[in-house]
């Protein structure tokens, strides 16, 4: 039995690292599992440019300096609860929860877990109300750049850019694209 798991953990670590071997620089696709709404979903990008909106604006006064670490306190993506984060950005803004539908294809993914007001097409000046449909242009996962989507909830807050080492191990996530306030602590 024990020979058996250990065969079987063995073989999705391999495989895991494998899907994760791609020479597409900041395009690499995470198969580590995305967690939303308490579904799971393939496709987060385990590691991000660093590039964010022109009109983003950075945090006067944050309370994780660019630079500082901090535990993350969320579980968007398996390994990320309990990780000890690099505070690589901090912007304030209005963070979405959102329902889309990827543009590849497939189910609705429920929840998710942030867009932020810069990344909605014509977001405009004013917040966003739950029900309001719009289209997005955060590119987080794989089909959801000019994916339709439906603002559940929002949240202004200071959203964090963070680099972090999985709990489950694994290669460094880096500009991991958001995690809020209320989701760090200090470490």
């Amino acid at each position: 039995m024990k020979n058996n798991i250990f065969a079987t953990s063995l073989l999705a670590l391999s495989l895991t690292l494998a899907a994760c071997s791609n020479d597409s620089g900041d395009k690499n696709m995470d198969k580590h599992e995305m967690k939303d709404g308490g579904m799971n979903h393939e496709g987060m990008k385990h590691s991000g440019s660093g590039e964010v909106p022109k009109d983003l604006k950075k945090a006067e006064n944050p309370k994780y300096q660019v630079g500082s670490q901090a535990i993350i306190k969320a579980d968007h993506m398996e390994g990320m609860d309990g990780a000890k984060a690099k505070i690589v950005g901090a912007f304030d803004t209005t963070a979405y929860v959102v329902t889309y539908t990827p543009t590849t294809g497939g189910k609705p993914v429920k929840n998710h877990k942030w867009v932020i007001h810069e990344e909605i097409q014509n977001a405009g000046n004013k917040e966003l109300k739950q029900g309001d449909k719009v289209k997005l242009n955060a590119d987080h996962m794989k089909g959801m750049k000019g994916a339709s989507a439906v603002i559940e909830s929002s949240e202004k807050t200071t959203v964090y850019m963070v680099d972090y080492t999985p709990t489950t191990g694994g290669e460094k996530v880096k500009n991991h694209k958001w995690v809020t306030e209320s989701e760090l602590q200090p470490e």
